[in-house]
């Protein structure tokens, strides 16, 4: 099976390779702003849709596998936040995010192989700690909030701005391996990735509902 991630995240690419698996990687540009009208999820499909697509005219094998994904996080209002484009707007998000204490992460998974596509979209709880101004301002310094939805990263070792997370963990970071599994059942069982990044959490394998499109 050739397999083949669209996506330019690092993290999507470590979260793919901690499964053993050999794949390319062809991070195709398409527009991300969203359109008048559309909803957060709306966004998130027709985005990782174009992404998916996009690839598989790039690749041009109609037997390779594409995998394509998009994270966001939303607050419990329904507001989408999108990576910050400065240290004001990343330390906004991150103090609405301590502020309001649990927020949502919501990613749209897309395969397709040939003509075939399928389509899932992933939830995951999160509630955050009650970081300090202080802790939030030196990981801002760092440079870390600004390719990251949220302007934060669960897996950071120094920030740690995560207390606990309810479904798929692995979501959070980027990629619901378990849901993947779903759509390509030939992959490996993601359950000791989970393990390892987690604290030997036990992987809720949360099931996903897969739409063909």
């Amino acid at each position: 099976m050739r397999l083949v991630l669209a996506s330019a995240s690092p993290r999507r690419r470590e979260l793919l390779s901690s499964l053993g698996l050999a794949f390319e990687v062809c991070p195709p540009h398409v527009a991300e702003e969203p359109l008048p009208g559309e909803t957060p999820l709306q966004t998130q499909e027709r985005i990782t849709r174009d992404k998916a697509a996009v690839a598989q005219r790039q690749i041009g094998d109609p037997q390779a596998v594409i995998v394509a994904c998009d994270t966001t996080v939303l607050l419990l209002d329904g507001t989408m936040l999108n990576k910050p484009r400065n240290a004001p707007e990343a330390r906004a998000m991150l103090r609405t995010l301590r502020q309001q204490g649990e927020h949502v992460v919501q990613s749209v998974l897309v395969t397709r192989h040939g003509q075939r596509g399928m389509l899932s979209v992933v939830t995951s709880q999160v509630f955050m700690r009650p970081y300090t101004d202080v802790e939030m301002d030196a990981y801002i310094a760092s440079g870390e909030p600004f390719d990251k939805a949220g302007g934060y990263a669960v897996q950071d070792a120094h920030f740690r701005p995560v207390l606990r997370i309810v479904g798929c963990p692995l979501n959070v970071v980027g990629l619901p391996l378990c849901c993947l599994r779903q759509h390509l059942p030939s992959l490996p069982n993601p359950a000791t990735v989970c393990q390892a990044r987690f604290g030997g959490i036990t992987c809720p394998a949360v099931r996903c509902e897969v739409t063909i499109i």
